[in-house]
C-alpha cells in the first residue's frame, strides 16, 4: 500500500476525497492535516473528526494553519455551506481523541521523517500547511514521494477569472511549494473538471448503504452551490486520489508553473510545458472511466 497524507479543508469534496482514500486497499492514509480553506478551521476539523468516526476508522488527525502566510482569509461557504458539508449532519459523536497533541505542522514533520519510505502528500486545500512545513523543516523533502495537490489552471479560474480557489486562497504557500524541487502532481481545473458525476450516478449512490446516502446529500448540495448541471457535477479534490488509484485515467504534461502572488492576477497560476519542469499537470480526464470507478467506491 501506497503510505499517503492528505491535508485538507473538508468542504464536500474533501469528504467524498478522503472517504475514496479510506476505502482503498492500494493507499495508506497515515494523517489527515486540517488547515482553513472551504471554511474555518474549526469546522474544517470538526467535519474531519465527525467523518473518521462515522466511517468507523481511527486515522489520526491534526489541527493546522487557520489563515493564509500573508493577506486576507476566503471561505467557499456560498458553495458548501457554512459548516462546510451543506446541510448534511453526522448521526454520530466525534471521537476527538484521535486529535494529535501537536499541531499539523509538527505532526506531519514527525511522519515523514520517521517514515521507512518515501511519504505521498495529497493536498486538496490552501497550500498553508505544506509551504509551512517546507520553511520549518526542509529536510522532510527528502522523504516525499511526491505533492499530489488540487488546484491551479492551465487557463482561467473558479474563484476569479484566472485562478482556481485553493491556490487563491493562499498564492505565498503556493508559490513556495511549486518553487520547492519536490515532484508536484496539479491536478488544476482542466482535469478536475471532468471528473464529474451525474445525477443519475447520485441516484444510484443514495440506495449505497449510509455512506452512499451521506454522498448523495451532500453533492445534491454542492450541485446546487456550484451551479452544476444534472449531466456534470465536478468532484474536484476526488482526482488526486483517482489519480494514485488509477493514473491510467490521466493525460499529463511536464511544465514550470510559476504562482502570481499580487494584483489582480493573484493565485494565478502561469505553466510554462516544458520537459525539464518539475510539475505533471493533469490536462485531461477520462470521464465515463471516472464515472464507473465513482460508483464502486461506494458500492455496498
Amino acid at each position: 500500500m501506497r503510505p499517503i497524507i492528505i491535508d485538507t479543508d473538508p468542504g464536500i469534496d474533501d469528504v467524498v476525497a478522503i472517504t475514496t482514500a479510506l476505502f482503498s486497499e492500494k493507499l495508506d492514509v497515515r494523517l489527515l492535516s486540517t488547515v482553513g480553506g472551504n471554511v474555518g478551521i474549526e469546522n474544517t476539523t470538526k467535519n474531519t473528526i465527525d467523518l473518521v468516526t462515522f466511517l468507523g476508522e481511527d486515522t489520526p488527525i491534526a489541527k493546522g494553519a487557520s489563515e493564509p502566510l500573508l493577506g486576507e482569509t476566503r471561505t467557499a461557504s456560498t458553495v458548501h455551506g457554512a459548516s462546510g458539508i451543506g446541510t448534511y449532519q453526522f448521526n454520530v459523536e466525534g471521537n476527538k481523541s484521535l486529535l494529535t497533541k501537536v499541531n499539523a505542522i509538527e505532526e506531519l514533520h514527525n511522519r515523514i521523517i520517521n517514515a521507512h519510505e518515501p511519504v505521498t502528500l495529497v493536498a486538496i486545500g490552501p497550500l498553508t500547511n505544506i509551504a509551512l512545513l517546507f520553511k520549518a523543516f526542509p529536510e522532510v523533502k527528502a522523504n516525499i514521494e511526491q505533492v499530489v495537490l488540487m488546484g491551479g489552471a492551465v487557463e482561467g479560474g473558479n474563484a476569479t477569472p484566472v485562478a482556481e480557489f485553493n491556490i487563491y486562497a493562499d498564492p505565498h504557500a503556493a508559490k513556495i511549494v511549486f518553487d520547492s524541487d519536490v515532484e508536484v502532481v496539479m491536478c488544476g481545473l482542466d482535469g478536475t473538471s471532468k471528473t464529474s458525476v451525474s445525477a443519475a450516478d447520485l441516484e444510484k449512490v443514495r440506495h449505497q448503504g449510509a455512506v452512499g446516502e451521506m454522498m448523495y446529500e451532500m453533492l445534491v448540495h454542492l450541485k446546487k452551490g456550484g451551479g452544476y448541471t444534472d449531466e456534470a457535477i465536478a468532484i474536484h479534490d476526488m482526482c488526486t486520489i483517482m489519480y494514485l488509484t488509477h493514473p491510467e485515467l490521466f493525460t499529463t504534461k511536464r511544465a514550470k508553473v510559476n504562482v502570481a502572488t499580487e494584483g489582480p492576477a493573484a493565485g494565478c497560476t502561469v505553466t510554462h510545458f516544458q520537459e525539464d519542469g518539475n510539475v505533471s499537470v493533469c490536462v485531461d480526464t477520462d470521464t465515463e472511466t471516472f464515472r464507473e470507478e465513482f460508483l464502486k467506491v461506494f458500492a455496498d
